[in-house]
Formats: structure tokens, C-alpha cells, sequence
């Protein structure tokens, strides 16, 4: 895998074409000495289990990976904690009001998006709606569903971060059918 920061050739703050390596993740001016340090961005997915513990996925409406199978989810926009992001994500996906989020387990990932390979840390939470009768798919999402857990095929999902949060995640519930 390519380091991403070998997309960013001029200086953010001064412009200058000597901005160089600086360590595998950051890049410094040698005209200005900005140093500029490449994080994994902040993504969020939902599990959502109804009364029937039935789990809630999504079909992708867009590329990458249109057509898969997804958890609700998205990124962490500045200023957002995690929990608000995946209150708003659910919304958003499917109109569902979180009621609780309850962290389970992060995994990091690397999501092409408009030619470059944007490393994320995808967090998981496992939520409790208002309602679970009304959810449409919204956003990004084509389709919402729910499908009981023993019927939840990992390899539908293209996301290898959210296909391993999955598999662990199913792990975990399915020993208590």
C-alpha cells in the first residue's frame, strides 16, 4: 500500500514545492517548516438489533463498493464526538433516533475515495432506536434491512474493517441464540 502522502506535493500553508518526507507520516516545508502530519480519519459504524435480534444493514447507494452490504455509518465531522456522529449517521441512513450507543470495538481501514486511499478508524457502537418500525433508507444508503443474525453473510460486505467488526461482532451475538 502507497503511503497517502505522497499525493500532497506543495505546501498547505506556504505552497512551496519543497515539502518533503519528514518521517512515514508527515511531510515538512523546508521553506516555511510547516510540518504536516497525516492521521487515520474518524468513521463510525452502527449495530442495530431489533426485538426479533434481527441486525440492521444497509445496501451502499454510491461507489465505492455500490451495492454492497454496509453497516449505518459514516465519518466523525469536526466537532463531533463519536456518539453524536453515530446519532446523526443513523438518522441520516435510515431516520432512526438513537436512544443509546454503547461503544464495541474499533478497527482501522483504508476506503478509496476520490483516487486515494483515505485510512480511517472505524469505532462501532451498538445502539438502541425510539422505534424500530419506521426506518427508510436514506443518504447513502439504497435499501435498509433487517436480517436475522444467523443469516448475516460477512462476504456481502466489501468493507474489510466492517466485514472483521462483523465477524466479531456476530461472534459475540449469535452464541446467545
Amino acid at each position: 500500500m502507497d503511503n497517502p502522502l505522497g499525493n500532497f506535493n506543495y505546501c498547505p500553508k506556504c505552497g512551496s514545492l519543497h515539502f518533503l518526507e519528514n518521517d512515514v507520516r508527515s511531510k515538512r516545508c523546508s521553506d516555511c517548516g510547516f510540518v504536516f502530519y497525516l492521521n487515520a480519519g474518524s468513521a463510525v459504524a452502527a449495530f442495530i438489533l431489533n426485538e426479533r435480534n434481527e441486525l440492521l444493514l444497509c445496501r451502499r447507494k454510491y461507489d465505492p463498493y455500490k451495492g454492497t452490504l454496509d453497516l449505518p455509518g459514516g465519518f466523525v465531522e469536526f466537532g463531533e464526538t463519536a456518539e453524536e456522529a453515530i446519532a446523526r449517521e443513523v438518522m441520516e441512513e435510515v431516520g432512526g433516533k438513537v436512544v443509546s450507543a454503547d461503544y464495541f470495538e474499533s478497527f482501522p481501514n483504508v476506503y478509496p475515495f476520490s483516487g486515494m486511499e483515505v485510512h480511517t478508524l472505524d469505532l462501532t457502537f451498538v445502539c438502541r432506536l425510539s422505534d424500530y418500525d419506521h426506518l427508510n433508507a436514506g443518504d447513502d444508503a439504497a435499501e435498509c434491512m433487517f436480517i436475522p443474525l444467523k443469516e448475516v453473510d460477512t462476504s456481502l460486505v466489501a468493507l474489510v474493517s466492517i466485514r472483521h467488526l462483523l465477524d466479531s461482532f456476530l461472534k459475540k451475538y449469535r452464541e446467545g441464540e
